[in-house]
């Protein structure tokens, strides 16, 4: 049991000393797409800065709380589908036990290093779609949004190469990455960066949210592109 709390603590504890820093830069923000929304955690954060937010969400009974949680959230909008880097393929989306937080199209691999009561409770299969095609089938405009937020379980990478005709149009990306194989085959924390500055875009921040005890490590990362600058 203490190897657990000890663990627990600590996650927290990285949390709190460095989840405000690293979300300093929605004030410079002008609109927020954010895929994997899961019940929308963020909402009060993206309201206090005054931003329209397009949220995005696969699980149905995750979207229809998502649903829930924005009412009264006037300029957050939610949708259904399952981003990736392709259009139309069926996929097999597998549904995680923690209230779906940890849902990915990707096998668990290592994540059980960090969260040990985390599995996987069913499989769905869902159809892809890539950022842009999912923006002019919902009739969004691009224009309104400078940020991607990414919390999609190691399929991140996935969703920027799909969303590559978008990059030159925003000016913030943030993403979750681990150091390690969390999931299988998932981006790692070198290839978001890698990626990234070879599309122009610079680390701003890096904070560490979550860690085993045999060193592997969690980050939440934010990019801003070079040059960009507000509308």
């Amino acid at each position: 049991m203490f190897p657990v709390l000890k663990r627990t603590f600590r996650q927290l504890r990285l949390a709190v000393r460095g989840s405000a820093p690293a979300d300093r830069f929605f004030a410079r923000a002008r609109g927020v797409i954010h895929v994997g929304a899961n019940t929308g955690q963020e909402r009060d954060l993206y309201w206090r800065h005054r931003l329209p937010v397009l949220w995005v969400e696969p699980i149905p009974e995750v979207f229809a709380m998502l649903q829930q949680h924005l009412v009264g959230y006037p300029g957050q909008r939610a949708v259904q589908r399952l981003v990736t880097h392709e259009d139309g393929a069926q996929c097999q989306f597998n549904v995680a036990s923690n209230n779906g937080a940890s849902s990915s199209i990707l096998p668990l691999h290592q994540h059980k290093d960090i969260w040990p009561g985390v599995s996987y409770t069913r499989v769905l299969t869902l159809t892809s779609v890539t950022l842009p095609t999912l923006l002019r089938e919902e009739g969004v405009d691009a224009g309104r949004y400078d940020t991607l937020v990414l919390d999609t379980q190691g399929s991140e990478l996935l969703v920027l190469r799909g969303a590559e005709p978008l990059l030159g149009g925003l000016r913030f990306i943030k993403a979750e990455a681990p150091d390690f194989e969390s999931y299988k085959g998932c981006c790692l924390l070198a290839d978001l960066d890698a990626f990234l500055s070879a599309r122009g875009f610079r680390e701003l921040s890096k904070t560490n949210f979550a860690a085993s005890d045999t060193g592997k490590k969690y980050y939440d990362v934010v990019y801003e592109r070079s040059g960009a600058t507000s509308a």
